[in-house]
């Protein structure tokens, strides 16, 4: 854990590039913090490939959120069934995580975030263009998602089973 570096501000900013790289929401927040995790990132951007555009552009749970979600599950892990006080700490840092950003954005809900009124779209992904990003606040939603994980590991509040990451 001594070799991680846990600038906030930096890792956002690393966020925010692979969002504009062509990640999407929950792939750029997870590969910020891809070294907490006992996996490469090339495994870190499958896993969470499907919950771009609000969980496959259903524009359900925000990908940035989400992003945060499956970070909580090496912060604060849960690795056993029947282990209900790592339950209950994982899910409270999920729910801390998404008020954090909800109180930030206004909502966790991805159509809500980008203003759409139809519950989904299609599966294929919009063209990264520069109007694209000139319409989309996923960029800046990205970053304060990384932030606000950044900021609770830079406070040193990283709490698991084996005290590691």
């Amino acid at each position: 854990m001594d070799s991680v570096k846990f600038c906030a501000e930096e890792r956002a900013q690393h966020a925010k590039k692979y969002f504009q790289e062509g990640y999407n929401c929950a792939q750029s927040v997870a590969l910020a913090y891809a070294d907490i995790t006992s996996l490469d990132e090339e495994m870190v951007a499958k896993i969470t490939a499907s919950f771009g555009g609000g969980m496959g552009r259903l524009r359900e749970v925000c990908g940035a959120v989400s992003g945060m979600a499956f970070l909580a599950g090496f912060i604060s892990p849960c690795p056993t069934a029947d282990n209900a006080v790592a339950k209950k700490a994982n899910y409270a840092l999920v729910q801390d995580f998404a008020e954090k950003f909800r109180e930030q954005n206004g909502a966790i809900v991805c159509r809500t975030l980008l203003g759409l009124d139809r519950p989904k779209d299609e599966p294929t992904p919009s063209a990264r263009t520069a109007e694209y990003y000139k319409k989309r606040p996923c960029a800046d939603l990205v970053y304060d998602a990384a932030l606000i994980v950044g900021k609770y590991l830079a406070n040193g509040k990283r709490k698991t089973e084996s005290g590691k990451l």
